[in-house]
Parts: C-alpha cells; structure tokens; sequence
C-alpha cells in the first residue's frame, strides 16, 4: 500500500462526511510535527508540519487524493478528580495548573495522566480522586490553543507539594 501525505489538519467538526479510515493515537501520539500513521483500516499516511501541534481527538487529516483520517484519542489509564461544589473545582484546577499537568477540563470533573503522588496531593486538598481509563483530550494552553500544547517537564529539584513559583 502507498502512503499518502497529509495536506491539511481539520478541526474537528470543521470536516463533514465519513472518514476514509481513523487513526487511534495516545495523547503523546498526538503532539507531533513528524509522524508516519497507518489507519486502523490500513490506510497510511504521512503527516510532515513545520512545527509541532496537537491533534485533537475529532480532528480530521485530509489527505493529497482528499480523503479523510479521523483522529481517535486512545483509551488511556487517567485520574478523575471531582470536588463537593464548584469553586472547590476551581481550586483544584489551580493547584493541579500550578504544577503544569495537562488537564482536560469539564463542568464537574477535571482529568489528568495517572499519578499517585498527585492523587495524593489532590485528596489532601479534599479531592475525590478516582482511577479511571478514558479518552485524554487535555486543553491546549494559553499561548494560540490547542496546537501549540505542550508539556514539559519542571524538575526543579524539589518537593512539588510545597508551594512555589514557576517564573519562567
């Protein structure tokens, strides 16, 4: 089978009608500039950016003959943390922002990757954290949305349960 280039990166739902094949990527399968994919019908494709982004799950890759790859987010091992009422979800939300984690927020529950010592912390602050496996469609940060996401690690050789600042 031939590899097809991709020509365009759809938001998802930007692009109508059924999808030629879907790609089932993780979350860091996801974050790419370069990548070859193979559908999980078969079809492959090279995806080639001049820069990183993040495919969303929904995402839609047209192809040069004009098909379409859809993108799945993969089932992924998660935690979901839930709060007794909405300020203390915000709270949360600051705390788990503070230590740079992608998060995926909704209305009554924010999902980050699996960590127990962030569960901890989480239930410390009076969280209910639940191990869960789901799709992880985290946001894509302030600076231009969702492709231009990125995580990056901030070993800073100390203990993130004490507070402190990030000035970067």
């Amino acid at each position: 089978m031939t590899q097809a280039r991709v020509t365009e990166v759809l938001e998802p739902g930007v692009w109508t009608g059924p999808p030629a094949d879907h790609v089932t990527l993780s979350y860091d399968d996801r974050h790419r500039r370069r990548i070859a994919l193979t559908g999980d019908h078969g079809v492959r494709a090279l995806l080639d950016l001049p820069h990183a982004i993040l495919l969303a799950g929904g995402s839609g890759l047209r192809l040069e003959d004009g098909r379409i790859l859809e993108v799945r987010a993969q089932i992924e091992p998660l935690l979901e943390v839930r709060a007794q009422n909405a300020a203390s979800l915000l709270r949360l939300a600051w705390h788990i922002g503070n230590r740079h984690l992608s998060a995926q927020i909704e209305p009554d529950r924010i999902l980050i990757r699996l960590d127990h010592v962030i569960a901890a912390m989480l239930t410390g602050l009076g969280a209910t954290v639940t191990q869960i496996e789901a799709p992880f469609d985290p946001e894509g940060g302030a600076y231009g949305g969702r492709h231009t996401s990125h995580d990056h690690g901030h070993d800073h050789g100390h203990d993130h349960a004490a507070p402190h600042n990030h000035e970067h």
